[in-house]
């Protein structure tokens, strides 16, 4: 795990749920066959409400057509993101476009433990309302070491809450590779 996560910011609002993340009638792929897991990169975000463009975000999509990778690598979002369905596929899939870390105020519970125990992401959380302080493309910077997010597109510091026990899992890579580091598995 990097102590510097850097990249474009995509930011949504609150509730967030997992069929925005990845629409259900996506997830017949395969999550190990190295050509369909690539298509969950291709349509995370998919089911994200459209304006009158036809596309989210006043017309800046998060996966540009013909393309299973996003150009955003942090995605920011307000309160209660990932709420839904229990489905692992909703991280999985922001992890396949290339997301890296999500900053939300708070997550639906199941949507953390499965960025958490997968490994696919980095979930902080901040005591901000960072939705109305970074804007979708801002060059953002999270310092691990910190727990802060910088905008540098704009100069502005945030505080993030410490990751505190699941750092060393996230670390590791995952739950399973956790458990091994700490001979609680062979």
């Amino acid at each position: 795990m990097q102590e510097i996560v850097r990249g474009r910011a995509f930011v949504l609002g609150d509730d967030v749920d997992t069929d925005q993340i990845v629409p259900a009638c996506h997830l017949v792929y395969s999550l190990t066959d190295p050509t369909e897991k690539r298509l969950y990169g291709k349509y995370a975000l998919s089911g994200v409400p459209m304006d009158q463009s036809g596309l989210p975000q006043g017309g800046i999509p998060f996966v540009h057509e013909g393309s299973d990778t996003s150009e955003y690598s942090i995605v920011v979002g307000g309160k209660n993101f990932g709420c839904g369905s229990s489905r692992e596929h909703a991280p999985f899939a922001l992890r396949q476009a290339g997301v890296e870390a999500v900053v939300a105020e708070f997550y639906a519970r199941i949507f953390f433990r499965n960025s958490v125990n997968g490994g696919y992401l980095i979930p902080y959380e901040t005591p901000q309302r960072l939705v109305e302080r970074i804007k979708t493309g801002d060059e953002v910077e999270i310092s691990m070491a910190e727990n802060s997010l910088l905008n540098l597109t704009t100069g502005e510091s945030f505080a993030l809450r410490p990751l505190g026990d699941i750092r060393p899992i996230l670390e590791a890579g995952d739950v399973f590779a956790y458990a091994r580091q700490q001979n609680m598995i062979k």
